[in-house]
């Protein structure tokens, strides 16, 4: 009886052992059994609850096990930087770069100011298409070397910074959803009436310091736009109209030597209007260009007025000095709207 029990507790050890000699880390993963419901001291990623996720609201999104964690380095350029605590954004710029890195999918804003960048190759932003805002100014990118369809597919892009560039034309064609526009300080000469065509959102048009010597009906279709900058250009002549929303328009230091009748009733809520340092004459102004109600601020100062034109009760300050107009003539405008100088 003793030998049988002995033979028993034998073949149960046998086909015990049997039991795991397939899986020959049975042992190891016994152990990781009894330690799961104590921290591991030496576990490198010991377990932490997440923080609120920083971006999109105070709840965050509904991540069921909390926000996902920091993106690896990989995700990134190693010519530029992207900031675990800013997981959107790109930063390539100042780094004497001659070329448009990879552009990981999850951007929205990407900064390449202040490089050598003279190409924005076809299909750079293809795998980005999500991107709000797109810094470009401060390089050397020419007109011929601007991919024809390389921001078209950016259907939600919102500012588009290509200033101090070396640009002779506008980039065309641009997405629906741009707002901002920054194409000041580079060598544009003209616009044509198609440049523009479909930017309805856009509300901020800044093409100052350029060579531009006319822009025809362009601004027709901007019906959003709030702001146009076309100062320090060569125009001869305003706009073939102006939309309906503008309420700053900056046309000082240009050629232009006259300005039509009711040229500004189409603008109802124009403020503000610079047109110093031009060439304007009396002949040039019709006896109603500038009696609008919306006016608040008027700059003619520099110009060759010999005469005040006609301006709106309304109208908070005017600038006069630099022109030709005698002192009797000031009598026609309160001193409270009043700035001048006497001509030298």
């Amino acid at each position: 009886m003793q030998w049988a029990s002995i033979l028993l507790l034998a073949g149960l050890c046998s086909l015990s052992w049997a039991q795991y000699e397939e899986d020959s880390h049975w042992w190891f993963q016994f152990l990781r059994s009894q330690q799961s419901t104590y921290d591991d001291p030496y576990d490198p990623y010991p377990y932490e609850p997440y923080e609120p996720y920083p971006y999109g609201g105070e709840e965050g999104p509904a991540y069921a096990y909390g926000s996902p964690p920091p993106p690896e380095p990989r995700d990134c350029p190693q010519e530029c930087d992207c900031p675990p605590n800013f997981p959107t954004a790109m930063y390539c710029d100042n780094r004497n770069l001659k070329y448009l890195p990879f552009v990981p999918s999850r951007m929205k804003y990407v900064y390449f100011q202040n490089n050598q960048i003279s190409s924005i190759q076809e299909g750079v932003f293809d795998n980005a298409t999500g991107l709000l805002w797109i810094a470009l100014h401060g390089n050397q990118i020419t007109s011929d070397k601007v991919g024809r369809k390389v921001f078209s597919k950016l259907r939600h892009l919102e500012r588009l910074y290509l200033d101090h560039n070396n640009l002779t034309r506008i980039p065309s064609p641009l997405p629906r959803s741009l707002r901002e526009l920054h194409l000041d300080h580079n060598q544009i000469s003209r616009v044509p009436n198609n440049a523009l065509e479909g930017l309805e959102n856009l509300t901020a048009l800044y093409l100052h310091h350029n060579e531009i010597q006319e822009v025809g009906s362009s601004m027709r279709g901007l019906r959003s736009l709030i702001l146009l900058d076309l100062s320090y250009n060569h125009l001869r002549k305003v706009p073939d109209g102006l939309p309906s929303a503008l309420e700053q328009l900056y046309l000082e230091h240009n050629n232009v030597f006259s300005v039509p009748d009711s040229y500004f009733r189409g603008s109802p809520k124009l403020l503000y209007v610079r047109l110093s340092h031009n060439s304007l004459t009396n002949n040039g102004l019709a006896s109603n260009t500038f009696n609008s109600s919306s006016l608040l601020e008027l700059d003619l100062s520099y110009n060759q007025l010999q005469k005040i034109p006609p301006v709106s009760t309304n109208l908070e300050n005017l600038y006069l000095q630099g022109n030709r107009i005698n002192e009797s003539d000031l009598e026609n405008v309160t001193e409270d709207q009043l700035s001048w100088e006497r001509s030298q």
